[in-house]
């Protein structure tokens, strides 16, 4: 049976309406046993196949630094862990922004179905999903009009996106750079499309600026309590819409882009991704992933590769070479 199915047997002993702290709560030995599709006959199986799945994606934890990491259980339609995300990042004004923006759309759908498969094919433990990962909100240069070194796109050319992404039964991630603006006045521009149940946010705190510097010429930071806002906002969206859980993808390359790490609350209507997004060589990805991500766990991670950069610095890592990171991300993009 389909997990979303599961998850809906489960749905009035799981309705939360409140943020908390992360569970904390004993696991078993690692396993790398195949996970086998799993009826449920209660409640309770519905949970050990949540927390089975969340095993498997920490069977070379040695040191046990996400033993007591799982978060409060999901409502019902979840993503994650029951699917791994593979998502094309970019903008439809940039070629030079990513893959997304870079290619004529057909070229560009056909190569993301194809890193779907490739890592369907690497791990036939999870299936894929594909997503659009657009940025929405470009940190700039200069200040505009509004004196924010922040630029919104249109609402024309995010229209376009989702459509794409309905051609591919796809997801959509809008990305927001807030240079000097703040998380809540730019998220609350597009709380019309978070009420759809296929989209999604990444925040970038590489762009958020403090004591006014330029966006690209420091690297921003965000606090926990800043990030909280923008899970507070798709919390209330979800239970005021009756949406399936949404998926925050937090972009992170340095320890300094996110502080106060363990006061970023989990809950079942926002799952979060911390997502490396830093490029090179591997063994500099592996190290980035290792300090950014693994020594300072939340709750889901993620991994970016560069089709440009990564291949410059020594090659891209395959999708093998990246499950044998811990955790083992369920969220890819490709920029």
């Amino acid at each position: 049976m389909h997990p979303t199915k599961i998850l809906i047997l489960a749905a009035l002993a799981l309705a939360v309406s409140s943020c908390q702290e992360k569970a904390h709560s004993e696991t078993k030995e690692p396993s790398a046993e195949v996970i086998a599709p799993k009826k449920p006959d209660s409640i309770i199986d519905v949970e050990a196949d949540y927390d089975r799945r969340m095993q498997a994606l920490l069977v070379t934890d040695s040191l046990g630094r996400w033993k007591d990491v799982r978060g409060p259980y999901p409502l019902p339609g979840a993503i994650l862990p029951y699917k791994r995300v593979v998502a094309f990042y970019g903008n439809l004004f940039s070629k030079r922004m990513g893959i997304l923006g870079e290619l004529p759309k057909e070229q560009m759908l056909a190569k993301l179905k194809e890193e779907n498969e490739r890592w369907a094919r690497a791990d036939t433990t999870i299936p894929t999903i594909p997503a659009l990962h657009y940025v929405a909100i470009t940190a700039q240069g200069k200040p505009g009009k509004q004196n924010m070194y922040r630029q919104r796109m249109p609402h024309a050319q995010i229209d376009r996106i989702l459509d794409w992404a309905k051609e591919i039964n796809g997801i959509v991630f809008l990305d927001i750079q807030i240079g000097h603006s703040s998380l809540p006045s730019e998220i609350s521009t597009l709380t019309e499309y978070l009420k759809k149940p296929e989209v999604h946010i990444g925040i970038d705190p590489e762009f958020a600026m403090k004591d006014g510097i330029i966006p690209g010429r420091k690297i921003g930071t965000l606090s926990a309590a800043e990030i909280n806002t923008v899970i507070d906002t798709m919390q209330r969206i979800v239970q005021e819409n009756k949406l399936p859980p949404k998926i925050l993808v937090v972009h992170r390359f340095t320890q300094g882009m996110v502080t106060d790490y363990k006061n970023i609350k989990t809950c079942p209507e926002v799952q979060v991704v911390m997502h490396m997004d830093g490029w090179g060589g591997r063994a500099l990805k592996r190290s980035s992933y290792h300090m950014a991500v693994y020594k300072e766990p939340v709750q889901f991670t993620g991994f970016k590769l560069f089709y440009k950069h990564d291949t410059r610095s020594g090659g891209m890592m395959s999708p093998e070479q990246i499950l044998r990171l811990t955790p083992k991300p369920v969220y890819i993009q490709y920029q």
